[in-house]
């Protein structure tokens, strides 16, 4: 079984690799492909280019877990960055192996703004990240009937098909965000210890997030 934790890295951080280490161990996943995003389809490009978010996540990952590695698909490819293209290709290549598209509770709650969003479950499970205190989701009648339709509360049935079902996972969710740490570097603060040390040796030596 295969996950997919798709993102734009800018820059990669502790919640990222915390959170994707919780659910790796929790699914007992194969593989878990950290995919950062070329063109963001619903939200303004990262500050940082693709080859340094690439680079940085290269370097938080060059000690990381068994079964972690970086699908750079997103980076490859032109235009926007819509999650279904990808899992199309990603299906091509694994034929029936269960997929496991992971997603933060935000995310999955925005879901029916994604392009081409319902054929995502023909591609993939939806595996939720959400915090033990976490309140339920605020989504409206037809959504959650979706969910309710899909949704297991044992994750074995994630390996009986290869896509189409949602299941909620509880991690610890570090309070860190990208956005976070963008700004105080912009106002000559130390992000130290919310990112790995060589992800914030290469950003203090090309200097990136100075102005935003």
């Amino acid at each position: 079984m295969i996950g997919i934790y798709g993102g734009t890295f800018d820059p990669v951080h502790y919640g990222h690799l915390r959170s994707a280490l919780e659910v790796k161990e929790a699914l007992e996943l194969e593989e878990l492909r950290f995919l950062p995003c070329g063109q963001p389809p619903h939200r303004r490009m990262p500050e940082a280019p693709a080859h340094q978010r690439l680079k940085m996540l290269e370097l938080a990952l060059l000690h990381a877990a068994p079964g972690f590695r970086i699908d750079t698909r997103e980076l490859d490819r032109e235009g926007p960055s819509y999650m279904v293209d990808t899992l199309v290709s990603l299906r091509e290549e694994v034929a029936g192996e269960p997929l496991c598209l992971i997603l933060g509770m935000d995310a999955f709650a925005g879901l029916p703004a994604w392009h081409r969003w319902r054929e995502l479950f023909d591609q993939a499970h939806i595996v939720v990240m959400r915090r033990p205190d976490a309140p339920e989701l605020d989504i409206d009648d037809a959504w959650a009937g979706l969910i309710t339709g899909r949704r297991v509360t044992e994750k074995g049935r994630l390996r009986l098909k290869p896509a189409g079902l949602v299941y909620f996972v509880e991690v610890t969710q570090l309070a860190i965000a990208a956005t976070q740490i963008r700004r105080l570097i912009q106002a000559g603060k130390d992000p130290r210890y919310l990112l790995p040390d060589a992800v914030l040796d290469l950003i203090r030596e090309q200097q990136l997030y100075r102005s935003l």
